[in-house]
């Protein structure tokens, strides 16, 4: 694995301002900074990718066919009920781990189906930012 796509949606570039007892008080730049980093001890390239917009998501996961090998996604709210990305992900055919901040199955009733998560190789729920670098050293492990 040598290039990954980080495509967070919704709400994420919120972090730290949003909900702060949820998902914590690092901010959106501090995790792509911390992201960053591990990708250079990883011995990797990441891009990472924010939108509100679901079509702006999915524009981004078809451009990922052919220049990346692997993504995480945190689909935010559209986890719940976005097809669209779902099948953009199912299109783009690359190893993709899904990532949530809080543990959604201690949750809102509708937070506990995920609707993208059957087009991923796994979910992580409820590291923190923890997450994502988990799911990097998973990709990174897998060919």
């Amino acid at each position: 694995m040598n290039k990954i796509l980080v495509v967070n949606g919704p709400n994420l570039n919120m972090l730290g301002f949003r909900e702060p007892e949820i998902y914590g008080k690092v901010t959106y730049e501090d995790l792509c900074e911390i992201l960053k980093k591990e990708a250079v001890e990883q011995g990797i390239e990441i891009s990472l990718f924010q939108s509100n917009g679901e079509g702006e998501i999915i524009d981004e996961l078809h451009r990922a066919a052919g220049n990346f090998d692997g993504i995480i996604i945190n689909p935010g709210a559209y986890t719940h009920y976005s097809y669209a990305i779902y099948d953009a992900l199912l299109t783009v055919g690359l190893p993709t781990v899904e990532v949530h901040l809080s543990n959604v199955y201690k949750r809102e009733e509708f937070r506990h189906k995920s609707v993208t998560a059957p087009a991923c190789k796994g979910q992580i729920t409820g590291l923190g930012i923890y997450g994502y670098i988990a799911a990097m050293r998973f990709l990174c492990m897998i060919d």
